[in-house]
């Protein structure tokens, strides 16, 4: 408690790593250390895998927080440490734990170095100025498998180091590229077993008088038990922590700017940038937890003033006020009640069930600008549609699906009431059949799931005519242009230097900014009202009487086209709408939703028919790890799935290709991959993409689509002519 209420004491940490690097061994070791777990049992019982689904497949699928306090130069320190999955169909969890933590330790596995999910947990770190220190892990392996000598071993680590710290560069924010570095001689960097629940770093070895050749010979005598006593992991890794990372008080210094929207000069700006305890509420809420008896669990990072039961707050984005009736610090599954929690803590509160991931959290008398959202790298791409079995299920599967996507923000749920389809999309295949297939069944719903399904996305090729939109009763007109979006815009949009989602509601000279350096015209980027999934609405009137009145319709029926484009009622991605002319009925009767949202919907679904829409495919692109022997075989089943190899090199006996598959065609990779290899190769995505679909396959794409919807399949024709 006294750490609690101190933030220069409060560390804030996010584990990291690809899948099966050691983060939950780690976390089990760091509790057994602090005394809250006996130590024998470190790093069996995985105390943060709460789901059978964790403990069948041996990963971490839901992410856990314990707070834990270590003494450091004789003062004591709370370590909140946030265990996180290292799969990538779960790297939603690394996203949301890195607006709560200010600093993370990534795991590399010293015998499989840096993967594809090490640089993806790197970028998702430092995209929201987390600071990283390294743990260099399972390096018993290196001495009992591979044998290597001491010079062997450091060679090594200098070539993970040198890469890792290639990644940092290359992705860390410009202020801190040089100082974020890790590096052995400083102690940011140490290495070990979690396991075996041994760790040495240079600071460690210097002070205790442990060398590196006692640790190799112990190590090889089997003697794993004594080396843990002579150079303890918690001891190591907890002092790392808190001497490299920042707390809170330094971290909102330079952290707040970058994830809060509002004005840092204002009165809570000041008070959130200097984490003051005694200043209004601000927090925001990074996970929903359900919970069988009080509903929902919400995990907040409070950044100014303090939350206590019984207290008033407010949901900014719900605009909500709700009542708090209990407060509590995270210990794994389990949660101890306390009396409040201050400016700089991660906290559970309960009495907020209508709170989603991303939520800002404010006093219910003071409301304050919202934090940016919580934007995870990649977009769901696999797609299944779920039936209740029973049809007296269906009220209690439209709950259970609206929890799931409350829960896990990477889930979209889309409930379609015109086909009646209930639609989950997700990372991948095991994503979705984890956090839906499997959670229904454990709520008692049998569903049916169909086959999966891509969701494809819809694009221009080159800029449209002006096209007019006419009202149901002629009295109003609107007209629209849409045109490609620049590469440049929407590559920052994906990197997230530019907002996906934003609605600009008073001048933002920042945004118009970065828009223009991205390459929009100065002309179209002052004239930005909004942005939505990485499409642009653009206001180029002048002077149309009552159009402010009816802006809010506009924006919402360019929502609603974006969400379903005209040739498949696909979502809509790299548009730039502009509406450039209006002329509007005077009487507010003859100009409500009913006649102005057709009206735009027409109107851009139209202009975007004129303008050579097209469909965009998803296509994963891959590391496969393959044994040199099985090159050709793998080689023909990537072609075989519309697949391209886009390099290959080779390490040891295992040859690495990077490809490029089209996502429609990957289903059922995995399984295919290790019959063809004996079970001797895997694969991790890298990045996703969305490239133009074959004209050959275009037609048939678009009429199956539609005709899994209950659309008419004939493919819709502009009615106006280009001319």
């Amino acid at each position: 408690m006294e750490c609690m209420k101190d933030p220069n004491r409060i560390r804030n940490v996010a584990t990291s790593s690809h899948v099966h690097h050691g983060k939950t061994t780690l976390t089990d070791n760091l509790m057994a250390g602090a005394g809250m777990l006996a130590e024998e049992m470190a790093g069996k019982v995985m105390y943060t895998w709460f789901d059978p689904e964790e403990r069948k497949r041996q990963l971490t699928v839901y992410g856990a927080n314990v707070s834990m306090v270590h003494e450091y130069e004789g003062k004591d320190y709370l370590i909140n440490l946030l265990d996180t999955p290292g799969h990538v169909d779960f790297g939603g969890d690394v996203t949301k734990a890195m607006r709560a933590a200010d600093g993370t330790i990534v795991l590399i596995d010293a015998v499989e170095g840096i993967m594809p999910q090490t640089e993806t947990v790197f970028k998702q770190a430092l995209r929201e100025y987390v600071k990283p220190v390294l743990f260099i892990n399972k390096t018993d392996r290196l001495i009992k498998e591979l044998k290597l000598t001491p010079e062997q071993m450091m060679e090594r680590f200098e070539k993970i180091i040198k890469e890792v710290n290639v990644l940092i560069q290359k992705h860390c924010p410009e202020e801190f590229k040089d100082k974020w570095v890790v590096s052995v001689k400083d102690g940011s960097v140490a290495i070990g077993s979690a396991f075996k629940r041994w760790a040495v770093s240079i600071p460690f070895l210097q002070k205790s008088g442990v060398t590196l050749k006692e640790v190799i010979q112990l190590t090889l005598e089997g003697k794993e038990d004594e080396l843990a006593k002579k150079a303890p992991l918690h001891k190591v890794i907890l002092d790392m922590l808190v001497r490299h990372l920042p707390s809170p008080v330094d971290a909102q210094k330079y952290r707040v700017s970058k994830i809060w929207r509002g004005d840092i000069e204002s009165e809570i700006g000041k008070q959130m940038i200097s984490c003051d305890a005694n200043g209004k509420l601000a927090a925001i809420v990074t996970k929903m937890i359900p919970d069988e008896h009080v509903g929902f669990v919400a995990t907040a990072r409070i950044f100014s003033g303090k939350i206590f039961k019984g207290k008033e707050i407010l949901l900014i984005n719900s605009k909500q006020k709700e009542r708090v009736q209990q407060v509590a610090i995270f210990k794994g599954i389990n949660r101890i009640p306390v009396e409040e929690v201050t400016a700089g803590n991660v906290v559970a509160i309960v009495g907020i069930p209508d709170a989603f991931t991303g939520e800002t959290i404010c006093d219910a008398d003071f409301p304050i600008e919202p934090f940016a959202e919580i934007k995870h790298l990649f977009e769901p791409v696999v797609t299944k549609a779920v039936e209740p079995k029973n049809p007296m299920d269906l009220p209690k599967l439209v709950d259970t699906l609206r929890k799931i996507g409350k829960e896990d923000p990477t889930l979209l749920v889309k409930i379609n009431q015109e086909t009646g389809e209930y639609l989950v999309s997700g990372l991948g295949e095991l994503h979705l059949e984890i956090k839906v297939e499997h959670k229904l069944k454990d709520m008692g719903i049998d569903v049916e799931m169909s086959p999966p399904i891509v969701v494809y996305r819809e694009t221009i090729q080159k800029p449209s005519i002006i096209v007019e939109g006419k009202s149901p009763n002629k009295h109003n007109k609107l007209y629209f242009v849409v045109e490609p979006l620049e590469d440049g815009v929407y590559e920052a949009m994906r990197e997230g230097t530019i907002p996906s989602n934003i609605e600009v509601k008073r001048k933002n000279l920042e945004l118009y900014q970065k828009l223009e350096k991205a390459g929009m015209k100065h002309e179209d980027a002052m004239s930005v009202q909004l942005i939505y999934n990485k499409n642009v609405f653009i206001d180029q009137t002048k002077g149309v009487q009552f159009l402010l009145e009816v802006m809010e319709m506009i924006k919402d029926a360019f929502r609603e086209v974006m969400d379903d484009g005209p040739l498949a009622r696909e979502p809509c991605i790299k548009l730039k709408v502009k509406l450039v002319d209006a002329d509007l009925h005077e009487d507010p009767v003859h100009r409500g939703p009913g006649q102005i949202m057709p009206a735009v919907r027409y109107a851009i679904r139209q202009a975007m028919l004129l303008a050579e829409a097209t469909l965009l495919e998803p296509k994963q692109i891959l590391r496969i790890d393959i044994p040199n022997e099985y090159m050709g075989i793998v080689s023909r089943e990537i072609e075989n799935r519309r697949g391209a190899i886009l390099e290959m090199s080779e390490e040891r006996d295992t040859m690495i290709l990077m490809a490029k598959i089209p996502v429609s065609e990957l289903f059922g990779f995995d399984a295919k991959l290790k019959s063809l290899t004996s079970g001797r190769g895997f694969y991790s995505l890298v990045d996703i993409v969305f490239e133009k679909l074959p004209t050959e396959l275009r037609d048939q794409v678009i009429k199956s689509i539609r005709k899994r919807k209950g659309l008419p399949e004939e493919i819709p024709k502009a009615e106006i002519s280009a001319g």
